[in-house]
């Protein structure tokens, strides 16, 4: 399963970057906002994340109206050839994916939360869907059940282009874990998911085990 960062900080894209892990960055309104970001200068943001990342990077489009978005989608996907055009699943984001991929432009379907959605989406060209796990939680659904609906119902199809299944809303190690096991292609994450996938209490106590050791040999 690979990682994409979920977040629009330069910093903690760097960061992740850093230790070899992320294979993309997943931003959207939200997480730009977040930032402090203002519209005049989003486009240079996409521009600097997609200089630092080796992978896609999903930048989101805010219309409404088809036409909308294939118009925003066509200026994101001009900033950097790693640019992944995010569109919400409905039916306006359908026919906006239809006519991007077309194009040869790569579309990650968001707000995804059903098979059937997931369907539709890849049946539309998108070459990366986004089930959402964690806000099914949040209403007391179980996210990876959908997940898992998801990702056996695309396996059983050849849509006659690459799909992969971005296991988005991630909130702790456990919805990763999950995810692998299911075959979520990929788990997008905050980067305080991320570090705690790679901490646990044992490899600290045998970190201060070691060293603790080691200080007694050095002091013989």
């Amino acid at each position: 399963m690979k990682f994409f960062l979920d977040t629009a900080n330069i910093a903690e894209i760097e960061e992740a970057a850093s230790w070899g892990v992320i294979s993309g960055v997943t931003t959207n309104p939200t997480l730009y906002a977040r930032e402090g970001g203002n519209l005049a200068e989003f486009h240079n943001h996409i521009k600097r994340i997609c200089a630092i990342v080796d992978g896609p990077v999903s930048a989101e489009t805010v219309g409404l109206k088809r036409d909308e978005i294939i118009r925003e989608g066509l200026e994101l996907a001009e900033l950097a050839p790693n640019v992944v055009v995010k569109v919400p699943t409905m039916p306006e984001g359908l026919a906006a994916t239809k006519a991007l991929s077309d194009k040869g432009i790569k579309v990650n379907m968001t707000l995804c939360f059903t098979a059937p959605q997931a369907l539709l989406a890849a049946r539309s060209g998108a070459a990366y869907i986004s089930p959402f796990v964690g806000r099914f939680d949040d209403i007391s659904e179980d996210g990876i059940d959908h997940l898992a609906n998801v990702v056996q119902a695309l396996s059983n199809y050849d849509f006659g282009h690459d799909v992969e299944v971005i296991a988005a809303s991630v909130r702790h190690p456990q919805h990763v874990l999950a995810a692998s096991l299911i075959g979520a292609d990929i788990a997008t994450v905050p980067m305080s998911t991320l570090a705690k996938c790679v901490k646990h209490p044992l490899t600290d106590r045998g970190l201060k085990a070691f060293l603790d050791d080691w200080e007694k040999v050095k002091n013989s």
